[in-house]
């Protein structure tokens, strides 16, 4: 444990102190507690859960009116990377979301269920939230937060303002407005690859998302004169890897629907500007859509609907209109959140109604409207822009495009990444007389690697009780592979028990035992003492005997690798898992499955329990891959298991006909 200064030990003893007394409202308008969150996004939700469950007093603030974020938001077709990364909470919320559809676990879902989720978090854990309050300042004693400040959001000129005082703090927003007013080292925009020595950062000139050569930028063809047509800057092309302080950019993730009786129309919205598509129609008369699909990642979810995204080189990303916003007032965000409302609602009018779109598209897009059932509170439209980057804080260690590729691997690993590195575009410009869009990276190829415990906390000299694990400490490029919501949950969780104990220890947040920190998430995953779950792994050698040749693959299974033989290999083939059981019970039983194309259409197990042995076969036909996800769970049943480590479960290339996958063995508690 690092000693704190001379200066910092009698603050943090003093706020400690003070604070130790019971927790109480000294008036209406002040609110003291252990942890107050700020942002009652998929993070924050979890956090306040956990905290709670940690015995600690809290507050979840939200500046709007719904809790989910992006989550409850739209974005119900989950950015995944590799499920061996998504861990405790977050996987028990995947795990719920399955419940509600009749399933193990699914990683799609309806913006209603998963707010409703939400909201059972908030009432299990009997979190107090404040709604349709925002920050307005913030007050410090040396490197502590003492107090914040909140405004109505919805009156924002109310006299009467609320102060929350609290231990601990967390910014769990998307834009990092607590962490920016108490005077945060963070960044915006994108750093030049020189200054991490990486090479996916900054400037990047590349096909994906893009437009075909020869689509003329002009509003006049060919005549530099007549102006740019709109959504294009006027600005140059920039060396690649140059910083700047662009921000990829944002959407919403667009719920529609095509049951006829839970439609609400897609009508004229207000503020409609057709000439705002003028680069859509010379998009379509270049290379013609042929579907919907042509223009928009149209991924659907259950009961009908969907969750749209951007796709190719003119969609629902509002390319360049966004740099302003991560530092902007609230009036200024509110109004590029409006311009980006009447640009999508504008683009689903023009692409079902004008005429210079082909009519079938026209008559595809018809067929869908607006969900009756979903945001029946907002006009059926979503609560949450896409704030797919905004601040990001430097905090203790900056994660860079090497931690994601594994070229430097972290101890103080507090949850785990395995996106792609990805960034939208940035600008849309004139490059050699032609519309080009400038920003889209998607660079992949690496497994789950862990994220620093450094990377959500400040540097010690800017805040001594602050968590910031959405807005954490990384590059821009290296922020794309990260930010994904399920990656939230896990470092809000890992937030909320790091401050209970820095609470119980009266310590900084930077001096938290990392070691004990690691291995509370590891014993109670659930926040609720319940018995853990046992994954064995291939890739762990102590837990997996291998019987002849299996080649080790890396991509597309549970973990780092996973492994396969052939149907034709000579002698017996077997991997066994043997899982240590701490506690003797029932538990359920499940075999990972990758997605394989010459998979075998059966694979035979062997599963003995300590006591006695039993033979079966799991078919191709019943493992079902939904979402975006490279496999499935694939349930064996559920054993009474010994306690110790005699049990195990082995997978064979018994009758096999196709390749025979060993990857991943888990045991879930019965209930």
């Amino acid at each position: 444990m690092r000693k704190l200064s001379f200066l910092i030990i009698p603050l943090v003893l003093l706020i400690f102190t003070t604070l130790t007394v019971p927790l109480r409202a000294q008036n209406k308008n002040i609110t003291e507690v252990d942890i107050c969150i700020y942002g009652g996004t998929s993070a924050g939700v979890i956090a306040a859960y956990t905290a709670k469950k940690m015995g600690k007093s809290v507050l979840l603030i939200e500046p709007g009116r719904h809790l989910g974020g992006m989550s409850s938001g739209g974005l119900g077709y989950t950015d995944i990377g590799n499920k061996y990364a998504i861990t405790g909470l977050a996987r028990d919320f995947y795990r719920r979301i399955g419940q509600h559809y009749g399933k193990f676990e699914q990683w799609t879902f309806e913006p209603k269920v998963a707010e409703a989720l939400f909201q059972e978090y908030i009432k299990r854990g009997q979190v107090n939230v404040l709604y349709e309050n925002r920050i307005t300042r913030v007050q410090k004693n040396g490197n502590l937060i003492k107090e914040i400040t909140l405004e109505n959001a919805a009156q924002p000129q109310a006299a009467t303002n609320k102060i929350v005082r609290a231990k601990m703090f967390m910014d769990c927003t998307y834009e990092g407005d607590l962490m920016a007013r108490a005077g945060v080292s963070y960044t915006v925009g994108r750093e030049a690859n020189s200054q991490y020595n990486e090479t996916f950062n900054g400037v990047q000139l590349m096909n994906g998302h893009q437009f075909p050569d020869g689509i003329d930028p002009y509003v006049v063809p060919g005549d530099p004169k007549s102006g740019l047509l709109w959504g294009i800057h006027n600005s140059e092309l920039k060396p690649a890897g140059s910083g700047d302080k662009k921000v990829q950019a944002y959407n919403f993730r667009i719920a529609l629907t095509n049951v006829p009786g839970n439609q609400v129309p897609i009508t004229q919205p207000a503020n409609y500007d057709p000439k705002k598509y003028e680069l859509l129609v010379r998009l379509m008369e270049k290379k013609p859509w042929t579907a919907l699909s042509s223009g928009f990642i149209w991924s659907l979810m259950p009961n009908g609907k969907t969750d749209i995204n951007n796709r190719n080189g003119f969609s629902t990303d509002m390319i360049g209109m966004n740099w302003d916003y991560p530092e902007a007032d609230y009036a200024t965000r509110a109004k590029i959140w409006n311009e980006h409302v009447d640009y999508t609602k504008g683009l689903l009018y023009f692409v079902g109604n004008d005429p210079r779109v082909p009519e079938h598209i026209r008559a595809e897009m018809k067929k869908w409207g607006y969900p009756k059932d979903e945001y029946t509170k907002n006009g059926h439209w979503t609560h949450q822009l896409y704030v797919r980057e905004a601040r990001r804080m430097v905090g203790e260690l900056v994660m860079t495009q090497h931690h994601c590729q594994g070229r430097e691997v972290v101890q103080d690993g507090v949850g785990m990444a395995a996106y792609t590195m990805d960034s939208h575009n940035c600008d849309r410009q004139v490059v050699n007389g032609m519309v080009k869009n400038e920003g889209n990276v998607e660079e992949g190829g690496f497994g789950p690697y862990p994220i620093s415990y450094r990377a959500i906390i400040p540097k010690q000299k800017d805040a001594a009780n602050l968590f910031v694990p959405v807005c954490l400490s990384a590059t821009h490029i290296a922020y794309g592979s990260i930010r994904m919501e399920p990656v939230f949950m896990v470092l809000g969780q890992s937030a909320a028990v790091a401050a209970s104990m820095a609470i119980d220890a009266k310590q900084p947040v930077q001096q938290v035992d990392i070691k004990k920190l690691q291995a509370r998430l590891a014993a109670n995953p659930l926040a609720d003492g319940s018995t853990p779950e046992i994954l064995v792994d291939n890739d762990n050698t102590q837990t997996t005997k291998v019987t002849g040749s299996w080649a080790t693959n890396n991509k597309g299974g549970y973990g780092p690798t996973y492994f396969t033989s052939e149907a034709n290999a000579s002698g017996t083939q077997a991997v066994q898992f043997t899982p240590t059981i701490s506690k003797a019970g029932r538990y359920q039983v499940y075999a990972y499955f990758p997605k394989l194309p010459n998979a075998s259409t059966r694979t035979h197990l062997q599963i003995f329990d300590g006591k006695q042995q039993k033979d079966i076969s799991i078919n191709k036909a019943d493992i079902q891959v939904v979402g975006q996800t490279s496999g499935e769970w694939a349930s064996l049943g559920t054993y009474n298991f010994a306690q110790g480590n005699q049990a195990f479960v082995k997978i064979s290339n018994k009758d096999a006909d196709g390749v025979v996958v060993a990857d991943a063995i888990l045991l879930v508690p019965a209930p």
